[in-house]
């Protein structure tokens, strides 16, 4: 009975621990689209392989990033510098340099290709590099840049997509439970348009510049002949330079480094969909991917003695696992409030149990997170007990 007992506490903790788990993301994904061809929109390619480089540089795998871009300058035969594409006039950066995965390129940059990535709906036959595999805990960032108008973009100069397009694969995303959170980031003109038509829950957008508004190049390299970066992702590229993996500085830092007279048109925000304030959103949330470890200090030798030392035994033993989790929860540094609450157990005994949780009687709030070592030890004190009464 003990035995059975035991494992009934031991199953107990376990759902109490899933059920109340922090409910936050645990992963990151960046969605990164250069939508224009030709050697003229060179600033374009090198727009979103600066976002790529910067993402990585933060933590985000290649694994997690989907790069698709519709031209290859780099091997351009008008490139002076082949192999090689770069931001600045300088040419200090090479971004198309080292450990560059493109996973969509040229004419496989479409807009029926990026609205089956969203949604995931493909056949068999796609490999998992190629598919955004993300989950309701996936916070994603999403990057657009090419040649756009009121309520659309351009694709390949061949088509276009909608505003509405993009809302309603969000739409789909949600209901498919495939993110926590989007960060939507377009650099176009009238790219404000782009996020006009969006109604899902959790969508935070960007835009460069308003209705009827142009998004300006930020200057030229005389050498490669063309513009190298638009003026809205250089003054983004700007503020993220000085982001580390451990920076405390918020989205609404980088919404407030935006002026006009730096990129000379009205960045726009839309924040109605989002919960959360962005004063409050680390950059990392989305730009990186950051583990939050916190360690565990806490002596377990203690728990063995609350057991061989007490003359309950069992019962006390389990009192004691109950109160540890609630003391461990109050004094939990990491505790968010989104974490979902339950009322303090009141421990009763039973004569089918060892222990059953009063929910009605507790008014205090706690957590149930249970160090995986509690229960490991429950286990084989009931494997031990089991033995003794075996002899």
């Amino acid at each position: 009975m003990r035995l059975v007992s035991f494992l009934s506490l031991f199953l107990a903790f376990f759902t109490l621990q899933f059920a109340t788990a922090d409910p936050s993301h645990t992963n990151n994904w960046a969605v990164l689209v250069c939508t224009s061809r030709f050697w003229f929109n060179y600033r374009h390619m090198a727009n979103v392989l600066s976002m790529y480089r910067t993402v990585k540089r933060l933590g985000i795998p290649d694994s997690q990033i989907i790069l698709m871009l519709s031209d290859d300058v780099a091997c351009n035969s008008r490139n002076l510098f082949p192999g090689s594409v770069f931001n600045n006039q300088d040419r200090a950066l090479d971004l198309y340099g080292e450990s560059v995965e493109v996973d969509y390129k040229g004419y496989e940059v479409t807009v029926e290709n990026f609205i089956r990535l969203l949604t995931d709906r493909w056949g068999e036959e796609q490999p998992k590099s190629k598919r955004l595999l993300t989950d309701e805990n996936s916070n994603i960032f999403i990057y657009m840049t090419g040649h756009g108008g009121a309520d659309f973009l351009k694709f390949q100069d061949a088509e276009e997509i909608a505003s509405q397009d993009i809302a309603d694969a969000f739409a789909q995303m949600h209901e498919k439970k495939r993110y926590n959170e989007i960060f939507f980031m377009i650099d176009t003109c009238q790219a404000n348009t782009m996020y006009s038509k969006f109604y899902s829950p959790n969508v935070l957008a960007v835009g460069s510049s308003k209705l009827d508004e142009s998004s300006y190049s930020h200057h030229s390299d005389v050498e490669v002949g063309v513009a190298v970066i638009d003026r809205f992702t250089y003054y983004t590229l700007d503020f993220m330079e000085n982001i580390a993996k451990n920076s405390s500085l918020s989205l609404q830092d980088l919404f407030d480094s935006y002026t006009f007279e730096k990129v000379h048109s009205h960045v726009g925000v839309r924040t109605d969909l989002y919960k959360r304030d962005p004063s409050e959103v680390l950059v990392t949330d989305f730009f990186g991917s950051v583990k939050h470890i916190v360690k565990d200090t806490h002596n377990q030798e203690n728990d063995f003695r609350a057991f061989y030392g007490s003359t309950d035994g069992q019962d006390n033993y389990a009192e004691h696992i109950v109160n540890l989790a609630i003391d461990k929860s109050k004094n939990s540094p990491s505790e968010s409030p989104k974490v979902a609450s339950v009322g303090k157990a009141n421990l009763m005994k039973s004569e089918k149990s060892v222990v059953t949780f009063d929910k009605s009687k507790g008014n205090n709030m706690w957590t149930a997170a249970v160090p995986f070592s509690l229960l490991i030890a429950a286990f084989a004190l009931a494997m031990g007990t089991k033995g003794q009464k075996n002899v």
